[in-house]
């Protein structure tokens, strides 16, 4: 036996705020620094009760470039071995536009090399 639905009752109705999803992806050259990014989000989240999840660690793109030392391509063959590492963090919260609006205006210090990306999905 099914329940009838609820009847619709006109006069005061609480405003509905859409859950979205926010995606952010920290990016840096920089461990130590896009951890600290990471977890000052991490922590906000917490104060904020707000569900978040990660940081999720991706993995570590590396740039090799390697050139001749010698610029005339006189004497021996010796080479120079370049490399750098790129560091990726994705950390998902499930909230309120609000959030996003309090963690722009709260002070988390954004430290320099660390790129920040947000993306908004609407659930």
């Amino acid at each position: 036996m099914s329940m009838p639905p609820p009847k619709k009752v006109e006069g005061e109705q609480a405003p509905v705020q859409e859950t979205t999803k926010i995606s952010i992806t920290l990016t840096s050259t920089n461990p130590k620094a896009l951890e600290r990014v990471s977890s000052d989000l991490i922590d906000l989240s917490k104060k904020k009760k707000v569900r978040a999840k990660g940081p999720i660690r991706m993995p570590t793109r590396v740039l090799k470039l390697t050139t001749r030392k010698s610029p005339c391509g006189e004497g021996t063959n010796t080479w120079d071995r370049f490399e750098m590492r790129i560091h990726k963090r994705v950390i998902h919260i499930l909230s309120t536009a609000d959030f996003l609006k309090e963690m722009n205006s709260n002070s988390i210090s954004i430290e320099m090399g660390v790129d920040v990306e947000v993306t908004l999905n609407k659930k």
